[in-house]
């Protein structure tokens, strides 16, 4: 199949404009399969530059036909010169919320893809309708400013940036120029399921239309929510800094700093805390923040969303659930903790655990909380204890959280 040439102006600058952002640097492409996405995929090969840019797609084995799907992918890009691989989601039940689980994951599997192949920036072939849907997804969950100001045109997970370069077109306006070129793709039979909210999202934006309230509308709607997301985010950041201290991936905050927040900055710190620890793509829901918010006001200790806060007579802790910590997934841990070490010792990276800590009878000289340590990264080699970066055992081994909740909130 030859490379298919730019014949939309309008689509070509989008594309060029994205390119031309690192002009020499290697670019990313997630591919689904999906009509976006292989749209992106086709666009961007037909600039003239396939040597820039590989391709990748999760097979996230949820279903059959995911495979075959991937090798279709495969075969376009052979065809049109891009280099091309395939990241599998290897898993049994996914217990809890199927959605979440799996955009983590994949955005988990896609940042170490993009850390091995050194690009400048991977590509998501999210459009205004996903804007548009997305919105109605946080009104469903009666969302704050940070659930109704829409998906970011650029974000960073572990050391890789993400970027939606076609977060202003629409869906129709992609397929059909797909379609005029003779152009093919696959359906993701999921995006039909009544099962996951998007899909519920996308048909309430269709019943939303005769009332003039489109997709458009409501992207720009967002976007005006965002402007003043922004200005908020450098405030919340301010007062992180007066009372707020990062210690090994948890949060410690002084109290009577905290009570004396208003209601609004105390609930967005709290949310923002939360997102920062669980790395989930969603604010926790109002009502669960709002008892979240009275349970530290009232000095009880409380969980949420596999996050623990612990309330003491100054301070609050806040740092995940030993529960919810669970055995590497993929390099970037528990979705926000960078590790390394000496490769020759082997080993695989699981949480510390009460049985971690019984190993290292200093550990209190550490400084640190029980609660803190046992949910960090340790290297273990079957029930052997080969190095804990936190707890005062690295034997050449560190662990850092791929970002500041600092930094956290001024780029989510």
């Amino acid at each position: 199949m030859p490379v298919t040439p730019l014949a939309a102006p309008d689509l070509a600058v989008t594309v060029a404009a994205a390119l031309a952002r690192d002009p020499e640097g290697i670019v990313g492409l997630a591919v689904s399969g999906g009509g976006d996405s292989m749209a992106m995929l086709h666009l961007f090969a037909g600039a003239g530059q396939p040597a820039r840019l590989r391709a990748v797609t999760v097979d996230h084995r949820l279903r059959p036909g995911s495979g075959e799907e991937a090798e279709f992918v495969a075969v376009v890009c052979a065809s049109l010169g891009v280099a091309h691989e395939v990241l599998p989601w290897d898993h049994g039940e996914v217990p809890g919320n199927l959605e979440a689980a799996a955009r983590a994951v994949r955005y988990g599997l896609l940042a170490d893809w993009a850390a091995r192949q050194g690009l400048s920036w991977i590509g998501v072939a999210h459009t205004v309708e996903d804007q548009a849907e997305t919105f109605l997804m946080g009104l469903s969950r009666a969302a704050g400013l940070d659930g109704l100001a829409g998906m970011r045109p650029e974000w960073r997970v572990g050391d890789a940036t993400f970027r939606r370069p076609l977060l202003d077109r629409s869906r129709g306006e992609l397929r059909d120029w797909m379609a005029a070129r003779g152009l093919t793709w696959r359906e993701d039979p999921m995006n039909a399921d009544p099962r996951f909210l998007r899909v519920r999202a996308r048909a309430a934006l269709a019943a939303l239309a005769p009332l003039g309230i489109g997709a458009a509308g409501i992207a720009a709607s967002a976007r005006h929510l965002a402007s003043a997301q922004e200005a908020l985010r450098q405030a919340l950041a301010a007062d992180l800094a007066r009372i707020g201290v990062e210690v090994a991936g948890a949060l410690r905050l002084d109290r009577a700093g905290f009570a004396a927040l208003p209601a609004d900055s105390a609930r967005r710190l709290l949310s923002a805390a939360i997102r920062w620890l669980n790395r989930q793509e969603y604010a926790p829901r109002s009502g669960d923040l709002a008892r979240l918010t009275e349970a530290a006001a009232k000095g009880r200790d409380a969980t949420l969303a596999g996050c623990r806060m612990r309330v003491t007579t100054g301070e609050i802790h806040l740092c995940r659930e030993p529960r919810a910590v669970g055995d590497l997934a993929h390099g970037l841990w528990d979705r926000r903790w960078i590790v390394t070490g000496p490769p020759e010792q082997g080993g695989e990276i699981r949480a510390l655990g009460p049985e971690g800590l019984r190993l290292l009878p200093d550990w209190r000289m550490t400084g640190l909380p029980r609660d803190v340590l046992i949910v960090t990264p340790a290297i273990w080699s079957g029930t052997r204890l080969i190095a804990a970066p936190l707890a005062g055992k690295p034997a050449g081994w560190v662990a850092r959280t791929c970002d500041s909740l600092a930094e956290f909130i001024l780029s989510h």
